[in-house]
This record gives structure tokens, sequence and C-alpha cells, in this order.
């Protein structure tokens, strides 16, 4: 198995999330990060999937997606997972 869930609490974006973990008692620490992109930051001739890939392809190479979120009218969470 290579990943759990974890029921987060409610949580703003721009945030950090650290979970400790102990795997055959080695601690491992992940970092996650939650970023909302606001659909303004969208040209507005470009499609909101097109505009997405875009923000995500120039997002720091430190970060791996892991999550997109559902959307509303006026943004979508991404979560992002540190590289290690």
């Amino acid at each position: 198995m290579s990943s759990i869930t974890i029921q987060l609490p409610a949580i703003e974006a721009e945030h950090t999330i650290e979970i400790d973990v102990k795997v055959n008692g080695q601690k491992v620490k992940y970092h996650y990060k939650v970023e909302l992109v606001s659909w303004e930051e969208c040209d507005t001739n470009e499609e909101k999937a097109i505009c997405l890939k875009r923000v995500i392809s120039d997002y720091s190479n430190d970060w791996q997606l892991i999550n997109i979120g559902a959307p509303t009218e006026k943004n979508i969470p991404l979560m992002f997972k540190e590289k290690n």
C-alpha cells in the first residue's frame, strides 16, 4: 500500500499541513499545502481546464500535485505534497 487517507479538519488555503508517520519505528514527516486558484487569474478567452493546467505547470517544482478539489464559481482548491 503506497497511500492512506486521513480526514483533515477544515483548513484555509495557503496553509502547510505537517503529518508525522512512523513506519517500522522510523519517523517520517510529510508536508502538504492547499492553494486556491481563482478563476479571475484566467484569461477570459481561456478555458478553465487550460488555465488550470497552466497554473499547475507553473507551480514550484518542489511540490507535487496530489488532489484537485471540487470547483466553485469563484475558485478551485489544489492540494500539493512537498517532494522529498
